[in-house]
């Protein structure tokens, strides 16, 4: 009778399977890491109290600050938030402890998901591939303008901020993003509020919070 052969390949699957779920883990936890605090709640803008936690925020325009590089928002305003306490104290946070009043209005802005800010962000420092001046003249000359050179042809439509260099930046994003859930102080992150309108429009400014630790409004200057 033949005998079976058991080949114990799992063995070398299952350490193989460890690493890449170590490596997943990794990345995870370092895209979850959250914005470096400042020195202080007196480094930011404006101060306030809400219990024992000490709140400090700055107002951003559409700016979108990172550790790693500055970005765009057209479409969202950006607070930076910093919370501070005791020592050994932690904070329960939110994306719903925050919200945003503008020019004195009765509504408030709530504070969004920072994946929502995706669709509008832009890196400044990055900058199309030029366009072939031989293929610009032809267009000329065949009397269009279009895509296909044609009167009419829609126009061309602008050149994509490469996948990769998307990617990075969405994560530089998200690891800036004010986290959740029970946190150690002192703890900061960026808070992102829908405001299409140009800044120089606003002329007052509150960021509310409403949280486990209390209440309180900061007065941010535009």
């Amino acid at each position: 009778m033949r005998s079976l052969d058991f080949t114990p390949v799992s063995l070398t699957v299952l350490p193989l399977m460890g690493v890449l779920c170590g490596f997943v883990q990794a990345q995870e936890t370092q895209a979850m890491k959250g914005m470096p605090p400042r020195a202080a709640a007196s480094e930011y803008q404006a101060q306030a109290k809400a219990g024992a936690v000490t709140i400090g925020a700055e107002f951003m325009g559409h700016s979108v600050p990172t550790p790693d590089a500055i970005y765009e928002a057209e479409d969202y305003v950006v607070i930076e938030v910093g919370l501070f306490g005791p020592p050994q104290a932690t904070a329960r946070l939110a994306t719903g402890d925050f919200s945003l009043r503008v020019n004195g209005s009765k509504k408030v802005l709530p504070n969004q998901p920072y994946e929502l800010a995706f669709k509008s962000l832009k890196d400044p420092s990055w900058e199309p591939p030029k366009t072939d001046e031989k293929s610009k003249s032809s267009f000329s000359t065949n009397g269009g303008g279009g895509a296909g050179g044609n009167p009419g042809d829609p126009p061309p439509l602008p050149p994509k901020m490469p996948l990769e260099l998307r990617r990075a930046m969405e994560l530089h994003v998200q690891r800036a993003a004010m986290l959740e859930g029970e946190r150690p102080l002192p703890q900061a992150g960026l808070l992102f509020f829908e405001y299409r309108a140009k800044t120089k429009n606003i002329t007052s400014l509150e960021l509310i919070y409403n949280g486990a630790a209390g209440n309180a409004v900061l007065a941010l200057h535009p």
